[in-house]
């Protein structure tokens, strides 16, 4: 028993000395600090796993204390450990006192595992928890300062994460824009961090999507491995497990930043409408016409909250295309060559552009889209049909695309019509696509529906000559070229 205890003692010896951290040692500076160690981090994690907080806390203390540099567990579960006991304290000086502690691991924690926490996140979740526990105080005392002081700590925190800033520090991060707009009764606070916001949690989208369709030849190569017996189905379960995991987390993600997003540019919307908007924009513009930033900024605000007509967004949009040409401002010029003056060759070209320039197949989904509006606007059916098409190849749940197919259909009565045509025929393979926006777009369905319902029918008459009847099988022939059934 004494060789083993030597042993052991060796061992976190040849540690301390091989381990130097920003503590100065891991587990700290003799054996038997080590040992106590150790021992706080086993009877923490067998506390915290039975959700005994009260009995784990201490532990996280001595830990933090003694040796913070030991395990990054003890910075990882403090929030459930705190939210659990700030929940049940009832004597409100403590409870003060738990939430300084909660709020210093943030601030801590990144110092000791730079690797794996970052400074802005730690910086960020200070002051989400301080806006949890103290908001109420801060509005209610009128502590102006503390809500400032939260508010800059919080940018500084987005603008060292950026794009990694995690979802959960955006939606605190806008309501304390909010308060700080209406004290300081300065609408450019939030509009400054609504362009924050917009341009970090776009870029977070794109990074999700590219991880996400970076793993689907991974799926392609998985069941060519397996068909060829080069790996047995243990091991094709076990990858296949692991990829799925991995996409799922990225649209998990994706799923997070939308909806982020979208409650941001709810609250935003009744400070900025395309008045405001356009009287701060155009006093930004005069004077920074060379600095393609800022005019980006202004860009990407108007066209999100639709002041697209305004000449402040026409002025920036054409200056930054044409000093910087991107995939979001071709698809912009796009945009606005169809609703300025119907130019649909020219909305063509900047489609077209925008689609080989975007990264991921997901962004090129509206361009697709918009090129096919063009092709309509032009007359040309079957290239608005490919452009739907191809929309829909890459977001099979894409309604608007078979909304525009429908679209193409339901305009055909001209073009489709004499001969061995059925007259109206194309009404029904019209009817197909609109049924199929509903079924595969909830939020299109009303819209599909009303289409569905102004189609012209077809006679009985027409269809006694040619012996159909409702629930038949019928090919629509012209440009159409699709089977549907008999109404």
């Amino acid at each position: 028993m004494k060789k083993i205890a030597v042993s052991l003692c060796l061992i976190l010896a040849g540690l301390l000395v091989s381990a130097q951290t920003p503590c100065g040692f891991k587990y700290g500076k003799t054996p038997e600090d080590s040992l106590k160690c150790l021992e706080q981090i086993s009877q923490f994690r067998v506390f915290y796993d039975q959700k005994n907080y009260a009995d784990a806390y201490p532990s996280w203390q001595y830990i933090v204390e003694h040796c913070p540099c030991s395990w990054d567990g003890v910075f990882t579960y403090a929030q459930t450990m705190f939210d659990n006991l700030i929940k049940v304290e009832k004597d409100s000086a403590k409870k003060e006192m738990l939430i300084d502690e909660l709020i210093n691991s943030y601030q801590i924690r990144y110092q000791y595992f730079p690797k794996k926490f970052s400074e802005g996140n730690g910086l960020g979740f200070m002051s989400f928890n301080e806006y949890r526990y103290r908001i109420k105080d801060y509005l209610s005392n009128k502590k102006y300062d503390k809500i400032e002081a939260m508010y800059n700590r919080y940018v500084k925190s987005i603008e060292l994460d950026k794009e990694n800033t995690q979802p959960a520090l955006w939606d605190t991060y806008f309501i304390v824009a909010e308060i700080m707009t209406q004290m300081k009764k300065d609408t450019t606070i939030i509009i400054d961090a609504y362009e924050r916001a917009t341009d970090y949690i776009d870029a977070a989208v794109i990074n999700c999507y590219k991880k996400y369709e970076k793993q689907l030849p991974n799926f392609e190569n998985l069941e060519a491995a397996f068909a060829n017996n080069q790996i047995d189905k243990m091991e094709y379960d076990k990858r296949f497990k692991q990829l799925s995991a991995d996409t799922a987390r990225q649209m998990k993600l994706v799923s997070n930043y939308t909806k982020t997003l979208r409650n941001i540019e709810n609250k935003f919307a009744p400070y900025a409408p395309c008045s405001v908007l356009e009287k701060v924009y155009a006093k930004k513009l005069d004077a920074n016409k060379d600095n393609i930033a800022v005019l980006k900024k202004i860009v990407a605000t108007m066209s999100k909250n639709n002041c697209i007509m305004s000449p402040v967004f026409s002025e920036a949009l054409e200056i930054v295309h044409k000093q910087e040409p991107g995939a979001q401002s071709a698809y912009l010029m796009g945009n606005f060559s169809i609703m300025h003056n119907k130019d649909y060759d020219k909305a063509i070209e900047y489609y077209k552009e925008a689609i080989s320039l975007y990264e991921t197949n997901e962004q090129k989904v509206d361009p697709y889209y918009m090129l096919g509006l063009a092709y309509m606007g032009k007359g040309n059916y079957v290239e608005a049909r490919a452009a739907a098409l191809a929309a829909i190849k890459i977001k099979p749940n894409c309604g608007k695309a078979y909304i525009l197919i429908g679209d193409l259909y339901a305009s055909s009565g001209s073009r489709c019509s004499g001969g061995d045509e059925v007259p109206g025929a194309y009404a029904w393979a019209a009817a197909d696509k609109y049924a199929r926006a509903a079924s595969v777009d909830p939020s299109v369905a009303e819209d599909a529906a009303a289409k569905r319902a102004k189609l012209p029918g077809v006679s009985g008459e027409e269809k006694f000559k040619r012996g159909l009847k409702s629930g038949d099988s019928y090919h629509v022939g012209c440009w159409i070229q699709e089977n549907t059934t008999v109404r």
